[in-house]
């Protein structure tokens, strides 16, 4: 999947090294928001440290082990998605979003999972589909509970970000139970 097509002019595609300085700038902006949720925010300091998540993101394709994509709208990344990792052992893996502030409550995010949900299913034939949100990240924990993931409790702590832990709610699907195209 190099290029997916979502509703409403956006896509998903693939990061470019030349994405850089836009995608940093794009972090930036949302720093504030960002950072209350995710615990690399803090550690992006300028476009050098996007350029080595972007080559990273390279490495990781071609491992075959996932890999994260730019979500556009027109010209314009507002935000990134990603199959995080693959447990090919267990058939498994998890998807890890995030987008600018001003540009959720549309239903890109929740497209963007399903499209990626429906890849981890249907092209790779895993198994088992997870994602993880901050008890107090109502606008993330929607996109699972929407397209009909199931809550399967709260690991306590499980994220350190900057000096605080916060809770996860697990959502998980199955490949059995994904009914969406």
């Amino acid at each position: 999947m190099l290029r997916y097509e979502l509703s409403g002019g956006c896509f998903l595609r693939l990061f470019e090294e030349s994405d850089a300085q836009e995608l940093y700038a794009l972090v930036d902006a949302n720093r504030a928001y960002l950072a209350r949720w995710l615990p690399w925010v803090d550690a992006t300091r300028g476009p050098e440290d996007v350029l080595s998540f972007i080559r990273a993101a390279r490495k990781q394709l071609g491992d075959n082990d996932g890999f994260p994509l730019a979500i556009v709208d027109g010209p314009n990344i507002i935000g990134a998605i990603g199959i995080l990792s693959i447990d090919w052992t267990h058939r498994s893996t998890s998807i890890g979003y995030w987008l600018a502030e001003d540009r959720q409550g549309r239903g890109t995010m929740t497209e963007a999972v399903r499209a990626l949900t429906t890849h981890a299913f249907k092209v790779w034939k895993l198994n088992r589909v997870e994602i993880r949100a901050a008890v107090g990240n109502a606008r993330s924990r929607a996109i699972p509970e929407r397209l009909g993931f199931s809550e399967e409790g709260v690991a306590r702590q499980a994220e350190r970000i900057g000096d605080r832990y916060e809770d996860s709610v697990v959502y998980s699907m199955l490949g059995a139970d994904w009914s969406q195209p």
